[in-house]
């Protein structure tokens, strides 16, 4: 994550890889809902704009929109 910030890089996304298929690789580990947790805080701490970090996220899943609407939310609370 440091050389993703050392490079600019705003957004980022950690979701768990499910098997599709019996064709597909198999899952190696499943990650706690907790160590997401802890990739989210860390990610906000080097200053990401935002992340999103849970099973189901998808990196390419509804990301713009989730970006949008959190840096909107954030602009708000700002303001205040």
């Amino acid at each position: 994550m440091r050389d993703l910030r050392d490079n600019d890089v705003d957004v980022v996304t950690f979701g768990q890889y499910l098997r599709p298929t019996d064709h597909h690789l198999s899952v190696v580990e499943y990650i706690s809902p907790e160590k997401f947790d802890w990739y989210r805080e860390q990610g906000e701490a080097m200053g990401f704009k935002y992340v999103a970090s849970g099973p189901l996220v998808r990196s390419s899943y509804k990301a713009g929109e989730y970006y949008l609407e959190h840096m909107i939310k954030s602009k708000r609370v700002e303001s205040l």
